[in-house]
């Protein structure tokens, strides 16, 4: 059983004994850990910087000179020797090459997010037939101009 099934299972096992839902991970966790249920991995300290770094770089950012925010580092996923590796560059400095791969990613992780989430509601609309459909809206072009609306400029 992989880790992700075995934490699946803790919050099955959580559900099935009655405890609040909705509830909390944490709320979760501190009862997995009561009911012995988990246990941590033995620390990788590289592989725990490294998780710590990415999640620095993700969160940086910058304003330019005309005041918009911008994410200063991007990540590009590679595969070498059939290894997936995550490589950082400095949006001021990296290679164009490197920035189109960068947010052409990015720009797939959210066309996936949003297929995902048309098939949840999808699902959830046809097992709950006897109330109002939940409706989705996936264009966010009324979004990103209300955002820079509220940023003091429009682009579009």
């Amino acid at each position: 059983m992989s880790r992700n099934e075995q934490m699946q299972n803790i919050w099955k096992r959580y559900e099935e004994e009655g405890m609040s839902i909705p509830a909390t991970a944490r709320d979760v966790a501190e009862w997995a850990l009561k009911k012995s249920l988990w246990r941590p991995h033995p620390v990788d300290v590289v592989a725990q910087c490294a998780d710590e770094l990415s999640r620095a770089l993700r969160e940086e950012y910058r304003t330019d000179r005309f005041g918009r925010r911008y994410r200063a580092k991007h990540a590009v996923k590679v595969r070498v020797n059939g290894v997936q590796l995550v490589l950082w560059a400095d949006s001021n400095t990296a290679p164009r090459s490197h920035m189109e791969r960068a947010f052409g990613q990015r720009r797939s992780q959210i066309v996936d997010d949003c297929h995902q989430l048309k098939v949840d509601v999808d699902c959830y609309n046809d097992s709950h037939t006897s109330d109002n459909p939940i409706q989705l809206v996936l264009d966010f072009t009324m979004d990103i101009l209300e955002m820079e609306a509220a940023e003091g400029r429009n682009l579009l």
